[in-house]
């Protein structure tokens, strides 16, 4: 027991030089407020408002040109169709010739 009143004895004055500690801490701002001199605000310049510069001779309004009127309804082109194919040509057979007989063979080697 004797521990833990030891201990409360100790947190109480560590709480009080705290408080102490923090009153002391106001009154040196309160002196410091007192002591330095409020600053002087300085006058806010006054904007300067532009005028607008004069206006220059009305300019001339734009003429804006008409369409030129639709011709009477353009009549459509004929798309002429391309001529029919004529059938495929045939293809020309050639004919072999007939194969040489064994005689006609023999008679050109001699």
């Amino acid at each position: 027991m004797s521990v833990d009143t030891s201990n409360d004895i100790f947190r109480k004055n560590m709480l009080d030089e705290i408080k102490k500690i923090q009153n002391e801490l106001i009154e040196l701002k309160n002196i410091k407020k007192n002591i330095t001199k409020p600053k002087r605000k300085t006058a806010s310049k006054k904007k300067v408002v532009k005028r607008k510069p004069a206006r220059k001779t009305a300019s001339k309004k734009k003429v804006v040109k008409r369409k030129p009127a639709r011709k009477t309804a353009s009549k459509k082109k004929v798309v002429k169709r391309k001529p029919a194919r004529k059938t495929a040509s045939k293809k020309k057979v050639v004919k072999r010739k007939p194969a040489r007989s064994n005689k006609a063979k023999r008679k050109a080697r001699r």
